[in-house]
């Protein structure tokens, strides 16, 4: 610690700065995930006039992800170059011009491009702020901070949900349907708080007028400390972690968490109208919203125990086998209210494995490795938003029922928590244990465990 350390009362700074920083990064994931999910509640009326098949609906709706793995690691080195605020703002005012534009489609084809740029537009977002947080937040308050970040996808769904049904069922200004203001109406919020973020966010400790210099000092020594410990245990330069195991090891298990997450966010909407034949649309995205509500709660609580036991492992890798019973659960039920019950439990598990899984990875990479390697394992993973929502559409149109994407998503949550489970207790400790804390071991010499 530096001189004057010992005044600092940490928990308490931790604090002011969750108060400080997450709520405007929350604020923006929630406008990020309404204009990526959207198009679930859109589909309602849209496949019908488009004349759209589910199979070729899941195609459209996972493209955006293909894109998104390719200018996903670019968008974070530059971030990690040029600072949050000036590249955030960016990423946010590009996307919300693209969604406003999927109100103006005319076909599948339109559709199919529009959805591709906004996957470039908003690479980036998610892997960047996860990149912002290990400026701010030492290793061992990394997760609760990441994870009520990531509540703003379970906000998004259970605020932008009904929002959209609403719109799709009473917004049909000018002889316009309701689901093209859909895009419309929710793409604009993105460009006017992407103009509005070079003035909001902060960059590094050292820029931050709400903090004392010794803050300041504390902090920025901090962090410096634990950049250096992690350089001394992973040994991966900024490029190197493109071909570090350690890392490919993450991104596998990101992988099969990224299939069956987006597959449900985006055809939870479908999944919930095909549970009775009478509900409205206002009426799915209310319902619609109850598992994600449960999920917000269980990923917070579930995050706030990892960190105050510094336990990483058990705390995902058990949250994704919930998740894997749920959904296998869910095959075997016709009841609508135990089906809503099942979906709660799969949501809660599924989320609540990714705020404790970035504790890993973050505790492990270098500030210069991060960029890179926290962007290669969420493009990597990522590529599982394309795989969940088209496997299964595909496997809904072969079917005829939605038990075979169930168990879809089940095998892939299950690779998932067995990678999480299998993971080298070692690196465990290594990825919790800050630099003053000696008692646990901090200097890992190889990638053991991982595959090189």
């Amino acid at each position: 610690m530096s001189a004057g350390a010992g005044s600092i009362d940490e928990e308490r700074l931790m604090s002011r700065l969750r108060w400080k920083l997450i709520p405007y990064v929350f604020l923006l994931y929630i406008v990020a995930n309404i204009d990526r999910v959207n198009i679930g509640v859109a589909a309602l009326n849209m496949n019908k006039d488009l004349n759209i098949s589910a199979a070729v609906f899941g195609s459209i709706a996972g493209i955006f992800f293909i894109f998104y793995f390719i200018f996903e690691i670019p968008s974070n080195v530059i971030l990690h170059r040029v600072g949050a605020r000036v590249w955030i703002a960016r990423i946010m005012v590009t996307w919300g011009i693209v969604t406003c534009l999927e109100g103006f489609v005319r076909g599948a084809t339109d559709l199919t491009i529009l959805r591709s740029l906004l996957g470039a537009a908003e690479a980036g977002f998610y892997p960047g702020v996860v990149l912002y947080f290990t400026y701010w937040f030492p290793a061992k308050h990394h997760a609760r901070a990441v994870s009520l970040f990531i509540v703003g996808v379970a906000a998004a769904n259970i605020i932008g949900t009904p929002i959209s049904s609403w719109i799709l069922d009473n917004v049909n200004w000018a002889g316009i349907t309701g689901w093209r203001w859909l895009f419309i109406l929710e793409g604009l919020p993105a460009v006017v708080l992407g103009i509005a973020t070079p003035w909001i966010m902060v960059n590094r400790p050292r820029d931050a007028k709400f903090l004392s210099q010794e803050e300041k000092d504390w902090l920025s020594a901090r962090m410096a400390k634990e950049d250096a410990s992690r350089v001394k245990v992973a040994r991966i330069s900024e490029w190197g972690a493109l071909k570090s195991g350690r890392v490919w090891y993450f991104a596998l298990a990101y992988f099969g968490y990224a299939t069956g997450m987006n597959g449900i966010n985006i055809w939870m909407p479908q999944i919930v109208k095909g549970l009775s034949s009478v509900i409205s649309n206002t009426q799915v995205g209310l319902i619609s919203a109850i598992p994600f509500i449960c999920a917000a709660t269980a990923m917070v609580l579930v995050a706030r125990h990892s960190d105050k036991t510094m336990e990483r492992r058990l705390h995902a890798g058990i949250s994704m086998l919930v998740m894997v019973v749920s959904l296998i659960a869910l095959t075997f039920t016709k009841d609508p209210v135990l089906s809503i019950i099942l979906l709660c439990f799969a949501a809660s598990g599924i989320y609540s494995w990714v705020g404790t899984f970035w504790a890993l990875p973050t505790g492990l990479l270098s500030a210069q490795a991060a960029a890179v390697g926290i962007a290669l394992i969420n493009s990597i993973g990522n590529l599982g938003g394309f795989t969940g929502p088209y496997l299964f559409g595909f496997l809904s149109d072969a079917t005829g029922s939605t038990n075979a994407g169930f168990f879809m998503f089940a095998a892939f949550a299950l690779m998932t928590a067995i990678l999480t489970l299998a993971l080298p207790k070692k690196q465990e400790q290594a990825a919790v244990a800050g630099p003053d804390e000696p008692d646990k071991p901090q200097v890992v010499r190889s990638e053991g465990g991982y595959p090189n």
